[in-house]
């Protein structure tokens, strides 16, 4: 599993495991935890704000709900054994 660093404006720095990955619309989507595969942890939904052709990539936390459950539902779909709630 993919190890990735955050680094958040004004805050320390943050370590997150990449579990899948998908475009929809043209827009890249990560789906990452806090935990690594021997622990149950939490899983957030990042959006990718700066292009791919960018040396480092810039994410945002999905939180409208429309577009939260749009992605959710194609991870689960992806990631047939993870239930995302």
């Amino acid at each position: 599993m993919e190890k990735i660093t955050f680094m958040p404006e004004g805050g320390e720095t943050v370590e997150f495991f990449v579990l899948e990955q998908t475009t929809i619309g043209g827009v890249n989507y990560i789906l990452v935890t806090d935990a690594d595969e021997e622990e149950d942890g939490n899983a957030y939904i990042l959006r990718a704000e700066s292009g791919a052709e960018e040396h480092e990539q810039v994410y945002s936390m999905v939180e409208e709900e429309a577009e939260l459950e749009a992605v959710s539902g194609v991870f689960e779909n992806m990631l047939e054994d993870i239930d995302l709630i």
